[in-house]
């Protein structure tokens, strides 16, 4: 009896062990996902305060009495810079030197804003500098130096035009991982075209519902944006291998997009996601396109400097995994077909199953079938071993009592099937699987025969 528990115990564990995997290797996604929006998301976005705006403030003195102020009031949301006159601290506005300017005139005090940096950060100026201005006696007037396009009132639909940029860039590489007869320059320049026909669609749209001026110029800003969004993605497949999902968007979506300086301010949101603001691809073409469209052009060599900087980190991961490739694979293999990417996200892992008798909620077998022997008989206990493309071993299986062995999850790719079994001699047979399609290969092992001493000796 004693055994019988720890026999049932054993099988237990044994059964418990594929069913915690594959819980793991299913919800792990998402908890990243859940985890990654509540860390980024919320704690950048549940709380906006200023950080380090700077405000140009005409006249010297008055400068040092404001920052004396808001330094004991708001310790470390302001940067007051002293300027020496008004029209100096519109100018510092134009010339993006400074977020604000304050002319502390009390005849008539006068805020300068630009509202294509955030409608919110304009509010909290108006804010913080109004109270300022009425201790002066003056009612402050507030100008606006670079009021958004008509479509755009809040400042923010430029942020969700440069998303419709940003997203669909390391998506359409997710979609390439089915693409497995692809060779890898097809790809490359599918991804070229896409960033040509997103950067051109966008605009138009954008210009269509009136969110954006009339300025083609960043037309070219969009196509390096995705072009190294994608490349990049690209590159990051064979490292990343089947945790790439969560590297693409955990850098292209979690962290790019807090810190992008659109929905939020980036003066609003906390110092890591600040920091990371000059150097991700979404911010720095949104400061290049508010440049462009509102600033005439002060300010854009560096973020396009940055977008070209993804680009050849995109082509530097690309070609550096190419010559990887072509080093190690040998003479034969130079003439082959081009090496399949991994399919790891859109493919489900390959598995043995129960040959017969399947309960639900197991994996549907892609390839199925029988293994016998010259005369018919079945061989229970044959090795079905699945081989990948580049001679790596997929999956293992045995075959049941009756012989039938079963196998799902294989990648849509040519696989070598490799059948063996003690005292028969073993067979391969190469196969094309197909997304949707269901093979069955039987396979016949014939005996080995016995050397002619061995028999005379017996």
């Amino acid at each position: 009896m004693d055994h019988m528990a720890d026999g049932v115990e054993t099988e237990t564990n044994e059964s418990k062990q594929p069913l915690t995997r594959t819980l793991a290797e299913t919800l792990w996604f998402p908890v990243f996902f859940f985890t990654g929006f509540l860390v980024c998301y919320l704690l950048a976005f549940h709380q906006p305060t200023p950080h380090h705006v700077k405000v140009a403030v005409a006249d010297p003195a008055a400068a040092a009495r404001i920052d004396a102020a808001l330094g004991q009031a708001s310790p470390g949301a302001f940067d007051v810079l002293p300027v020496a006159s008004g029209d100096a601290a519109r100018q510092a506005v134009l010339d993006r030197d400074a977020t604000a300017g304050f002319s502390a005139d009390p005849a008539h005090p006068t805020l300068y804003v630009a509202k294509a940096d955030g409608y919110m950060l304009e509010s909290i100026l108006t804010q913080t500098f109004t109270p300022i201005a009425a201790r002066s006696g003056g009612t402050m007037a507030v100008v606006d130096l670079a009021p958004t396009a008509s479509g755009d009132p809040m400042g923010t639909g430029m942020f969700y035009l440069v998303l419709a940029w940003n997203i669909p860039s390391y998506i359409v590489v997710m979609m390439l991982l089915r693409a497995v007869t692809m060779s890898r320059r097809t790809k490359l320049w599918l991804l070229v075209g896409w960033a040509a026909f997103l950067s051109v669609a966008g605009y138009l749209g954008g210009l269509a519902m009136h969110v954006i001026p009339n300025h083609p110029a960043v037309i070219p800003l969009a196509f390096l944006l995705s072009l190294g969004i994608s490349l990049t993605s690209f590159g990051f497949v064979p490292i990343a291998k089947q945790y790439f999902p969560g590297v693409a968007m955990g850098l292209f979506v979690l962290l790019s997009m807090p810190s992008s300086g659109g929905a939020v301010p980036v003066q609003l949101v906390p110092g890591f996601f600040r920091a990371l603001h000059p150097f991700m691809p979404m911010g720095n073409l949104i400061e290049a396109a508010r440049g462009i469209f509102y600033f005439n052009g002060v300010g854009i060599l560096r973020p396009i400097l940055m977008l070209c900087a993804w680009v050849l980190v995109g082509v530097a991961l690309v070609a550096g995994h190419a010559l990887w490739q072509k080093r190690k694979a040998a003479p034969e293999q130079a003439v082959a077909e081009p090496p399949v990417e991994d399919p790891v996200f859109e493919m489900p892992q390959p598995t043995a199953v129960p040959a017969r008798h399947r309960h639900f909620g197991e994996p549907v077998p892609v390839v199925s079938g029988a293994v016998r022997g010259s005369e018919g008989e079945p061989v229970p206990g044959a090795v079905v071993t699945v081989m990948g493309g580049r001679g790596q071993q997929l999956v293992r299986t045995v075959a049941d009592e009756s012989g039938c062995y079963a196998v799902a999850g294989l990648p849509e790719q040519f696989v070598d099937l490799v059948v063996s079994a003690p005292g028969r001699y073993s067979t391969v047979r190469r196969i094309l699987v197909r997304e949707g399609e269901t093979r069955r290969e039987d396979f016949e092992l014939s005996g080995r025969r016995q050397p002619v001493s061995a028999v005379a000796g017996a």
